[in-house]
């Protein structure tokens, strides 16, 4: 049987996954075993295993009660509660760093794939002072940016296609310094073979087919996944019938925006500080 990999760095959700996946092998149970003793089903049990779903403090509870493992596992249910991470954010993030060809739009802030350490800094010292998160899960959130642009640095590169509204430009993040940074890092990143830099301008008003950030991944063996966030939580589409018309939206996206060249000398010219 094929077991999905786990990666304890991913999240805390992936951790809390992994020991007990660790402690059920230990005592030889199958799934459906420890879910009979949980008072759960085998399935719960897989998607807590692989990080697909968060444990509640009543399951983590019956995990140490079941494991004999004193409040370990509901301490750890708190870090996953508590993490800067979105639901469904960790799988996704998993995904890209094995796509094929990735096609992303973005509303307002630099896509994560494309931000300078600096900038990303900026953004989340904000949401620190918003109180929105605390200074750890901002530093988590920087971390994971450095983690996705990393895992991205392999042979051969995914083709990457970025679609930037204009108000990602004229945003300013931190500093004139991070902004001129920022600006360089787009401009290298759209010199790449494998990359495509465009900007949806605020002229192109009703015709932009997308109000929020969407991602389209398609992964090695041609399948492919979308992506969408609300305020609290990620949503991952792999059904085709569902994601073909979000590509084909893109693809019209792509033909409304601006040229690379033209986005490219956009930039330029925010970078010289001219409108």
């Amino acid at each position: 049987m094929n077991r999905k990999e786990l990666d304890p760095e991913a999240s805390p959700s992936a951790r809390f996954g992994q020991l007990v996946r660790t402690l059920r092998d230990e005592r030889g149970w199958t799934q459906d075993e420890l879910a009979a003793r949980v008072g759960c089903s085998g399935a719960h049990i897989s998607a807590v295993e692989t990080g697909r779903r968060p444990p509640t403090r009543r399951f983590a509870a019956s995990i140490d009660r079941v494991l004999g493992t004193g409040d370990r596992f509901e301490r750890q249910s708190r870090a996953v509660r508590h993490t800067a991470l979105i639901e469904g954010f960790p799988e996704y993030v998993a995904l890209e760093a094995r796509a094929a060809e990735i096609r992303l739009y973005e509303v307002g802030v630099i896509p994560g794939l494309l931000q300078t350490t600096e900038y990303a800094a900026a953004l989340e010292a904000d949401a620190v002072r918003r109180e929105a998160i605390t200074s750890e899960q901002a530093d988590e959130r920087v971390d994971l940016v450095v983690k996705r642009q990393n895992s991205l640095v392999r042979s051969p590169p995914p083709l990457i296609t970025a679609v930037l509204d204009e108000g990602c430009l004229r945003r300013p993040m931190g500093g004139a310094s991070t902004m001129d940074a920022q600006f360089a890092r787009l401009l290298e990143f759209a010199e790449r073979p494998n990359t495509t830099l465009q900007v949806a301008p605020f002229s192109m008003g009703a015709r932009r087919p997308f109000s929020l950030p969407v991602t389209v991944l398609t992964m090695p063996d041609r399948s492919l996944v979308s992506y969408a966030e609300s305020t609290h939580r990620g949503h991952l589409e792999r059904e085709s019938t569902f994601v073909l018309p979000i590509l084909a939206a893109y693809h019209q996206l792509q033909a409304e925006a601006l040229s690379q060249a033209a986005s490219v000398a956009m930039v330029e010219q925010l970078r010289k500080g001219t409108p």
